[in-house]
């Protein structure tokens, strides 16, 4: 009986951080699906490669169509979609401060002069 406990708490020390790990992940996964299926036309949406749209018509189950500038709609996976982007109106006070700090500080940085390459 002693000899079956150290193997069995080794397993349960190796086992137990997969499968909290695992439950974890489910759960973002059924979140971000669930965030995919809700989208509706008008939403501000970010793509997995960067790219900031307008949701023109979320009308089919697979694909959406994204506005990606005035008049130019295109069509992507639903899956491409990964975060819904909140407006800026709904920012708290203190936020928009910190970020007219940071625009000011932006204005006020020093700009290096180019690299000239190939001169000696």
């Amino acid at each position: 009986m002693d000899g079956l406990i150290l193997p069995l708490l080794l397993m349960l020390i190796v086992a137990l951080p997969l499968i909290l790990s695992t439950r974890k992940q489910k759960k973002l996964m059924a979140e971000q699906q669930e965030m995919q299926n809700s989208l509706t036309e008008g939403d501000r949406v970010m793509t997995t490669s960067g790219l900031y749209a307008t949701v023109a018509d979320a009308s089919d189950d697979t694909t959406i169509d994204l506005e990606i500038a005035e008049g130019v709609v295109t069509t992507w996976l639903r899956q491409a979609v990964r975060e819904r982007i909140v407006p800026s109106d709904d920012v708290d006070d203190n936020d928009v401060d910190s970020a007219e700090d940071a625009a000011e500080e932006t204005a006020n940085a020093q700009v290096a002069p180019p690299l000239e390459h190939g001169k000696k």
